[in-house]
């Protein structure tokens, strides 16, 4: 006799406005090209809702490494100074020594 398998269904937690438009606008800041470029521009799309739009620009705004500037259309650009938001290659060397000590 073959076995049934029931499957029970598992509730997915989806995501809120502000969380997706979050993380797409930490992919911007974080892709190679703007990391080496030290700048991008974001542009709210239309499916993302104003008040997520603000809430996501007041967090940007909020941190003391970028600058925003905004433009006529909507769009947003982020500037930040190399090593401003993590120091650079040097400081980010010797912050991974000290966090994780070798082993022996």
């Amino acid at each position: 006799m073959a076995t049934q398998w029931t499957s029970t269904p598992t509730l997915r937690e989806e995501m809120t406005g502000v969380e997706r438009l979050s993380l797409r606008v930490s992919s911007m800041i974080n892709h190679p090209v703007a990391q080496m470029q030290r700048w991008v521009t974001i542009h709210p799309l239309e499916s993302d809702a104003e008040a997520d739009w603000h809430e996501v620009l007041g967090q940007l705004r909020e941190t003391p490494e970028l600058q925003l500037q905004q433009h006529d259309d909507g769009a947003v650009t982020v500037r930040w100074q190399r090593g401003a938001a993590g120091g650079d290659d040097g400081d980010r060397a010797e912050w991974e020594t000290r966090a994780n000590p070798p082993p022996f």
